[in-house]
């Protein structure tokens, strides 16, 4: 286990940073990730590292950008650090779908792929249990 888990799950309230689903539904911990990747020279400092649920993490793998489905201009990715959920993302409690309120948002949304079925499904039963948001 990464040893800066402790730190950085504490930190996010044990929540992916990325989709919010809540570790403690799965039946092992979360994955520290690299917001800024090693291989484009990002750091093991705190301030770069969250908390990413497996989906999360290895969809976003060494991505830092991609492209707004709304503009189709190339926009960086959310960066859980620098800015804060709320003001990127909502979370329709009745359809378990999470939508981009921004670029960053959208763009974040459509490359970790946060409304996949098996997400949405899972985020519907979160919502019953009062586990989401």
């Amino acid at each position: 286990m990464n040893p800066n888990y402790t730190l950085v799950a504490d930190r996010a309230n044990h929540r992916c940073e990325y989709c919010h689903a809540p570790e403690l539904v799965f039946n092992f911990p979360f994955e520290v990730e690299h917001i800024l990747p090693l291989s484009r020279e990002g750091t093991n400092s705190q301030e770069n590292l969250a908390l990413a649920c497996r989906s999360c993490n290895l969809r976003k793998g060494t991505r830092i950008n991609g492209i707004d489905p709304q503009s189709n201009t190339e926009v960086r990715l959310f960066h859980p650090r620098v800015e804060e959920w709320d003001n990127h993302f909502q979370a329709d409690t009745t359809s378990g779908i999470i939508l981009g309120m921004t670029a960053i948002g959208r763009t974040t949304v459509n490359i970790l792929e946060i409304n996949s079925q098996p997400q949405v499904t899972a985020r519907q039963l979160w919502i019953r249990l009062s586990l989401f948001p």
